[in-house]
């Protein structure tokens, strides 16, 4: 069991940040996602409800803590792509820079606990807005990168529907990765097998 710890005067804010993560997978644990309130995961923390919101506006934010920090270093790793890369290279080249942090002991809680909290429904449907809020920067790279005119309605509208067909493929590669057990390994090899056809196919669409 994670451990708990005492409300402490001026206590840094990442402490607090970190001590609502501890608290609700200690509840989730304990009594399920559904049975545990917003309430119950701040005394535990030894924080204020206010205090909550300003880390976390919902509770499923809890669920997507590490993977939400991963993709927000998505416009970096867009921005490093080798310049020789051809759209759809360079977006998977982006991705598989983001995989590398993750190791087979660096799976996020809510996924390998997923049953016994009782968090798959809820992680199935707040999965779509992390899509939704990763989809658009991806999307205005490839377009950019294709070098055709900007503004050009059906090059927008197919690096739209590349960026949430890879996005998606890559959801399916990380559930699969969790599932895996302790003898997964890497996450990068899961993302191959899943986002290579899609970027492969798209290809040609952006000569």
């Amino acid at each position: 069991m994670l451990p708990t710890y005492p409300l402490r005067a001026g206590r840094p804010p990442r402490s607090s940040r970190s001590m609502l993560e501890e608290a609700a997978a200690e509840l989730f644990l304990e009594q399920g996602y559904a049975g545990t309130t917003i309430e119950q995961i701040a005394r535990r923390a030894g924080v204020s409800r206010n205090t909550f919101f300003h880390y976390f506006p919902v509770k499923s934010d809890l669920l997507w803590v590490g993977i939400d920090a991963t993709l927000s270093e998505l416009p970096a790793a867009l921005a490093a792509c080798p310049a020789g890369l051809a759209p759809t290279d360079a977006a998977r080249w982006a991705l598989f820079h983001l995989a590398a942090v993750w190791g087979a002991a660096e799976v996020p809680w809510a996924l390998t606990q997923s049953e016994v909290m009782g968090t798959r429904s809820e992680m199935e449907a707040s999965a779509l807005s992390r899509l939704a809020r990763a989809s658009p920067a991806l999307a205005r790279f490839v377009a950019a990168r294709a070098g055709r005119a900007s503004g050009e309605p059906a090059l927008e509208l197919l690096a739209q529907g590349f960026a949430g067909a890879v996005l998606a493929a890559a959801a399916v590669a990380v559930a699969a990765w969790a599932r895996a057990g302790v003898g997964r390994g890497e996450l990068t090899p899961y993302l191959d097998v899943v986002i290579t056809p899609v970027c492969t196919g798209y290809a040609p669409l952006f000569g």
